[in-house]
């Protein structure tokens, strides 16, 4: 089995940040550009108990949405404006995705549990455990290792599996090197303890260590999860001029804020 967004080869999305036609001109209030530990990023910060944040997949026509241009004009459509969108965790070839994904209470794909074992450069991102699930809508939003939230079983309205974690409970993936080489693009979501939800994309290249810090030492986010990494992130974020393009076809799961 491939996995778009997980293996290197096979995501390789553009990241054209301007050219905004076919889409809203509303503007998020949330996106800035910031330096985090010295590193800038671009963070953007919601209140699910405020924003209208949605989790989407598939248009009306059941199709995979796959451009941040195809959610706005859908929403468009319904009398609604795209405010802010990042992709939202690893998807297959058919832009399906990996692990769970619920929206509007409706689970659209189960929780994935698998085990994959080998060399650790060698295991795809996703089954780097512990991996986790970002999930909100009915209550406060939360990160939640995917075990336990399976075990759990949290009331949510939206949820969306990846991996790995960054930050759990506070302590930095165990399996991340400080001083680690492997830099690249990447974007993740943190859960703070006054329920704000953090999207963060990197503004350059960082390793996974430098990425979690970000988000607890820069932000004093206690959970935090990965979302896509390499050539595959995306952000749409009118007022910092981006929409970014993906590559070989489009995108999976979409986090965004609808006004």
């Amino acid at each position: 089995m491939r996995y778009r967004a997980i293996w290197g080869l096979t995501t390789l999305a553009c990241a054209a940040a301007f050219g905004f036609s076919g889409v809203s001109s509303a503007e998020a209030d949330g996106c800035q550009s910031q330096t985090l530990l010295g590193t800038p990023y671009i963070v953007c910060a919601f209140n699910p108990a405020v924003d209208d944040l949605r989790l989407f997949w598939r248009g009306q026509d059941g199709r995979a949405l796959r451009t941040f241009d195809a959610l706005a004009a859908e929403l468009k459509g319904e009398g609604r404006d795209l405010v802010f969108a990042m992709n939202g965790g690893m998807y297959e070839r058919d832009f399906s995705p990996v692990g769970l994904h619920i929206e509007q209470g409706k689970t659209l794909s189960a929780i994935n549990t698998k085990t994959v074992t080998g060399r650790p450069s060698q295991i795809p991102n996703f089954f780097k455990k512990p991996n986790g699930v970002f999930y909100w809508g009915q209550g406060p939003a939360g990160i939640l290792e995917s075990g336990r939230f399976e075990a759990q079983k949290p009331q949510a309205a939206f949820a969306t599996q990846s991996g790995p974690m960054l930050v759990v409970e506070g302590n930095i993936h165990p399996a991340f090197i400080e001083k680690s080489r492997d830099l690249k693009p990447r974007n993740g979501v943190g859960v703070a303890p006054d329920g704000t939800v953090y999207f963060v994309m990197t503004r350059g290249r960082v390793s996974f260590y430098q990425f979690a810090r970000a988000f607890r030492d820069g932000l004093g986010v206690q959970n935090a999860l990965f979302l896509d990494g390499g050539w595959a992130p995306g952000i749409y974020a009118p007022e910092l001029r981006r929409n970014d393009r993906p590559g070989h076809g489009g995108y999976g799961p979409i986090i965004a804020v609808v006004r």
